[in-house]
């Protein structure tokens, strides 16, 4: 039986904490927050490079176990990287890896003044709180511009019953399009200043298959039959799958 989303923030504290636990299934978690933390530096980096933000001062908020705060310093991107997390296991694992600063929070409120920041980031976050606007507004608060990025699971694909499990056991409590995903932006006070779709990269497809040759012979279709399709109709695309939906907000 699938466990019940979390709602509220004592709720969602205790449900992640356990994906941050010691076991193996832990461990292929960690491998799978280093894969997309590439992509998602990646979306970071050009939505940037697209407003010409400044990056000198970065907060992830819901940070994990810093994967992203940390491909982003490997490249060079920002010069300090601080984040927040609502799981104390994300936090110690944080710190650990040696970034400036990642702190406990309540998953609302921010211990931060008002544009303390240059840079906010939601990466995979909005997905997993009952109430997205309220905390991207508090975001905005803090940070004098926001990268967001969400899956657009409103799909024929996300609706089938297994992706639905899924999608309860790893805490999300949204299933977003390309204009609730804009309808957030706007209800927190803020405006789309660019904005990238990702169906998805090879390296990721292959990392969700079986390791058999077959398996990633599948997993290389896959890819290739969505990503044409995705350059061709994207509209058709995001009717049929789950792609990847970054932008960059701004008051």
């Amino acid at each position: 039986m699938t466990e019940p989303s979390p709602t509220g923030p004592g709720e969602l504290a205790e449900f992640y904490e356990r994906g941050y636990s010691g076991d193996r299934a832990a461990e292929r978690n960690s491998r799978w927050r280093a894969l997309g933390a590439v992509g998602k530096a990646d979306h970071v980096i050009e939505l940037c490079a697209r407003a010409t933000r400044p990056q000198n001062n970065i907060l992830d908020v819901g940070c994990g176990d810093g994967a992203l705060l940390c491909e982003l310093r490997r490249r060079g991107f920002g010069g300090r990287h601080e984040g927040v997390e609502i799981a104390s296991a994300a936090v110690a694992l944080a710190r650990s890896r040696g970034l400036d600063a990642v702190e406990l929070y309540d998953g609302e409120h921010l211990p931060a003044a008002d544009g303390e920041y240059d840079l906010g980031i939601l990466s995979h976050v909005l997905e997993h709180v009952p109430d997205p606007s309220a905390l991207l507004a508090e975001t905005a608060r803090a940070c004098r511009s926001v990268v967001m990025e969400v899956p657009l699971e409103d799909n024929l694909s996300a609706r089938r019953a297994n992706k639905r499990e899924h999608a309860a056991e790893v805490g999300h409590l949204q299933r977003l399009s390309r204009g609730t995903a804009r309808a957030i932006v706007a209800a927190a006070g803020l405006r789309v200043a660019a904005e990238i779709e990702d169906p998805l990269p090879l390296a990721v497809h292959r990392f969700l298959a079986r390791p058999s040759r077959a398996g990633q012979a599948r997993a290389t279709g896959k890819w290739a039959l969505r990503a044409g399709l995705h350059g061709l109709a994207p509209g058709v695309a995001r009717g049929l799958f789950t792609v990847h939906y970054a932008c960059l907000c701004l008051r």
